[in-house]
């Protein structure tokens, strides 16, 4: 017995391995030797793979293609419509599979709808990719970045709102009360 839920419009090739509470909507092609963790939701009209690899809590919004490279950590969101790549110059006449980059999404990051991802970035833990944006290098963990090419304009909290920093560069998360200090152009976790 399944401990999942596959649309049946959905097709899953070979070797795929889906976690307990996941569930995959409409129109899907999910191809060989995906790895989907526990507790995710794969939205409509979304393709995932060859050997992509999604971790627990992911949810990936609809008409969302995760191409051979894209590996997610746990918890994080792709809004619908996000593009992602896994070469910098394709040619349709070259093959250039010896060429793939791997795309690192960190636990928690959120990629806005319509976001393009360049391949071969990573995106740090709990970054903000805003709607739009055209990522093309690495983002900090908790950035917040937007715009063609994407720029840092702010840093984020674990539920996403805008970090405010006292007189002594600290912020507390909204989710859960982390204290955070901004140090040499990063965020810093503080330990009790």
């Amino acid at each position: 017995m399944n401990r999942y839920f596959i649309h049946p419009s959905s097709y899953i090739d070979t070797r795929v391995c889906i976690g307990d509470g996941s569930k995959i909507w409409h129109f899907c092609h999910i191809l060989e030797q995906v790895s989907i963790g526990t507790n995710c939701s794969i939205g409509q009209n979304c393709s995932i793979g060859p050997r992509v690899s999604i971790g627990n809590g992911c949810k990936i919004q609809n008409n969302v293609s995760l191409y051979e490279g894209v590996k997610c950590e746990d918890d994080v969101f792709i809004g619908p419509s996000a593009v992602f790549t896994n070469v910098y110059n394709p040619r349709a006449f070259i093959i250039k599979k010896s060429e793939y980059k791997t795309t690192l999404l960190k636990k928690g990051c959120t990629i806005g709808a319509n976001a393009t991802i360049v391949c071969g970035v990573s995106i740090g833990e709990y970054a903000f990719v805003a709607a739009g944006a055209v990522v093309r290098e690495d983002v900090k963990p908790f950035a917040l970045v937007a715009g063609v090419s994407a720029r840092q304009i702010g840093w984020v909290d674990k539920a996403g709102n805008k970090m405010i920093f006292d007189t002594n560069n600290r912020a507390f998360d909204s989710y859960d009360g982390t204290q955070y200090s901004l140090v040499d152009g990063g965020i810093l976790i503080e330990k009790d």
